[in-house]
């Protein structure tokens, strides 16, 4: 796809159209805060991500404030830059079509964040706050897209996805308690049969007091994919831990082999024990033909490499992310952070091994500048050639 595509540019419908004709799921790394900065989605994408997201930015300081504008919003000008979502975080049609605006030149596409559950946000009348306010959020969405089309921008969803000018708008959604809440909002958000007014929808299935620990609602995901996945693309946001753990099925998961990043893999037949008697992995899974995307977080943290069929995260993505960060400096504090989670076992069911113990890890954790990580780095993993990294350093 690299080949055929300028990644640059192109449109995320472009990226669902070309999924679905390889009779695959298009994959999504989630909006993080802190996490989703430019060196981890250029790692993320090395390993078959499709689109990337940006941490939720705050549209109002974004307008106003250039410190905003230059910590929040990093791209690339030297190296792939990956196609990305800028996703704002917003209540005011002007604030995101303003910032909106000023991103687009620089992006694949806008998204509005209504999922996010922070007491702070919400407070705001942000995040999940907006499932209530959905006249609202069609009002930000009309609006942004009308900015974005006097700005000269192509925004006519699947008539211009092949324009280099091309640029998305979508929304990430909670589910309410009461279904039909959700199926209203949805309905009142994409608007008129004939001219929708957004390119395509993230679902996460909790709601917006559901902790992350409690299995997503796999009946409410069957009920609004089977509604509206027919005139809009989906993805899905939660429990996407492994491509071949997935509690759904689809005639588009096609998963690629697992990769074993360690000495003793889980082998088939374990794994599909796991599967049948696993209580968040019923043997009779929802069938989601209309399911476009996958979206991960808290997994593709643990293992960039996920979409790539790695059961857990391989020495070559460790190696991967720090290239990236000499080239895309993060805060220290922040590279340990993601370190250690790529080093610690992974969110798959299957395979729980490590890259490093918990020992080894803590020891990591208390190294102080970069030259003394790559070198702990190298020395753990010296029997396997070291991390590479070393003649860059001269």
């Amino acid at each position: 796809m690299e080949n055929t595509l300028d990644m640059e540019h192109v449109h995320p419908l472009k990226l669902f159209d070309v999924a679905r004709k390889e009779r695959r799921f298009l994959y999504a790394s989630a909006p993080m805060v802190r996490y989703s900065k430019l060196a981890f989605r250029q790692t993320v994408f090395a390993y078959g991500t499709d689109l990337c997201w940006t941490p939720m930015i705050l549209a109002k300081e974004f307008n106003r404030n250039r410190f905003a504008r230059d910590s929040d919003f990093t791209i690339s000008t030297n190296g792939p830059q990956p196609p990305t979502i800028v996703q704002f975080g917003a209540n005011v049609p002007q604030e995101l079509a303003r910032a909106s605006s000023l991103v687009a030149p620089f992006c694949s596409g806008i998204d509005l964040n209504c999922g996010c559950p922070q007491s702070w946000a919400c407070a705001e009348s942000l995040g999940a706050a907006l499932m209530e306010k959905r006249e609202l959020v069609r009002d930000m969405v009309v609006e942004t897209r009308e900015q974005l089309r006097q700005d000269g921008w192509a925004v006519e969803k699947e008539k211009d996805m092949d324009s280099p000018r091309g640029r998305s708008l979508s929304v990430k959604i909670r589910v309410h308690k009461d279904l039909r809440k959700t199926i209203d909002f949805i309905t009142t958000v994409l608007g008129p049969e004939a001219n929708r007014h957004i390119d395509f929808l993230t679902i996460h299935p909790r709601t917006r007091s559901t902790p992350s620990s409690t299995p997503i609602n796999l009946e409410a995901l069957e009920i609004l994919t089977s509604t509206f996945g027919d005139r809009v693309p989906i993805l899905v946001s939660g429990d996407v831990f492994a491509l071949n753990a997935l509690p759904f099925t689809s005639p588009l998961l096609n998963t690629p082999t697992p990769t074993n990043t360690n000495s003793n893999p889980v082998s088939t037949a374990t794994a599909a024990s796991t599967t049948s008697s696993s209580p968040s992995n019923p043997l009779v899974k929802p069938n989601l033909p209309k399911l476009s995307g996958l979206m991960s977080a808290r997994a593709i943290l643990a293992n960039p490499a996920l979409y790539a069929g790695h059961e857990t995260c391989p020495w070559e993505a460790v190696e991967t992310f720090l290239n990236k960060v000499v080239r895309s400096p993060l805060p220290f504090k922040l590279v340990l952070h993601h370190l250690s989670e790529m080093c610690a076992p992974g969110m798959s069911p299957f395979n729980k091994s490590a890259l490093l113990t918990k020992q080894e890890r803590a020891a990591m954790l208390a190294c102080s500048n970069m030259v003394d990580l790559i070198d702990f780095l190298d020395e753990k993993r010296g029997r396997g050639g070291g991390l590479g990294l070393r003649r860059d350093r001269g």
